[in-house]
């Protein structure tokens, strides 16, 4: 009875994540198959293979640009969300500031609710005055800004956990407090560094308002922006160019995940040698 009961258990469990497993595989598959199939539909099927959507996408003369505007603005605003995040992050680790924990609560809190909904008025203002406006660098320094808080609050508890006496022995060889950063303190976190630079890069890869407010030239405009003109005049999707736009616009972050991935594996380890 006991092995009967342990048998139906065990089909049941395999029942349910193969349920789970097709839940989520479902949308993968027919993202892989909708933009090589010559009437794509909402359903999975097989597809009546075409090449003709690829060539549709190809005649959008915003289509290729768009991911290329995508890789410069996610790529800038990873670089600064980086760099300033660790500067911050470091010194708040080091120095000690009364209400220094409650100001970084503060400042997450903040980021969380004042959204870019909520502040796209002043936003909007504030780059029309700085003529940040229909500009890359402007949407980099805007949508970097709202990252930030929480990157200094997860790059801090990185650098909390950085023995200090790494630090005191090269300082007492001579280093400078940016010697002891670069080559000291940043290899050690650098498992946060990359985790803030992926997740600073697919925010703003995924990333639609700020785009779309601050950005007038579609010669400009990101993949996320582009993608909300595949429709018909009627409003209805274009789930041929969709589809296929979809397709290419996910590639840039597969690839970077397989990167990393074969890179490194997700598991950083320092560079420091005890």
């Amino acid at each position: 009875m006991n092995a009967v009961r342990h048998v139906l258990g065990r089909l049941a469990s395999a029942a349910f994540l193969a349920l789970v497993v097709g839940f989520f595989a479902l949308p993968m598959l027919w993202l892989a198959t909708a933009p090589f199939d010559a009437t794509p539909s909402i359903t999975v099927s097989v597809p009546e293979f075409t090449l003709a959507n690829f060539r549709a996408i190809l005649d959008n003369p915003y289509a290729l640009g768009s991911i290329g505007n995508s890789l410069i603005q996610a790529g800038g605003a990873a670089v600064i969300v980086v760099v300033l995040a660790a500067l911050a992050a470091y010194a708040l680790s080091r120095v000690r500031v009364p209400g220094r924990d409650a100001l970084l609560y503060v400042l997450l809190l903040l980021s969380s609710v004042v959204t870019g909904t909520a502040a796209m008025v002043p936003i909007f203002e504030l780059a029309t005055r700085l003529n940040l406006v229909d500009t890359h660098i402007g949407v980099i320094l805007v949508v970097s800004g709202g990252l930030l808080p929480a990157a200094i609050f997860i790059l801090k508890d990185f650098m909390d956990a950085t023995p200090t006496s790494y630090e005191e022995s090269a300082r007492v060889f001579g280093a400078s407090p940016l010697q002891i950063l670069r080559h000291i303190v940043v290899p050690v976190v650098r498992p946060g560094l990359a985790t803030i630079a992926v997740w600073a890069m697919a925010s703003v890869w995924g990333g639609f308002l700020m785009q779309y407010i601050l950005l007038r030239d579609p010669a400009k405009s990101p993949s996320a922006v582009i993608l909300y003109t595949l429709y018909t005049e009627g409003g209805q999707p274009n789930l041929d160019l969709i589809s296929t736009f979809s397709l290419l616009y996910s590639l840039p972050v597969v690839l970077m995940y397989l990167f990393v991935s074969g890179r490194y594996g997700f598991r950083f380890h320092g560079g420091i040698k005890q």
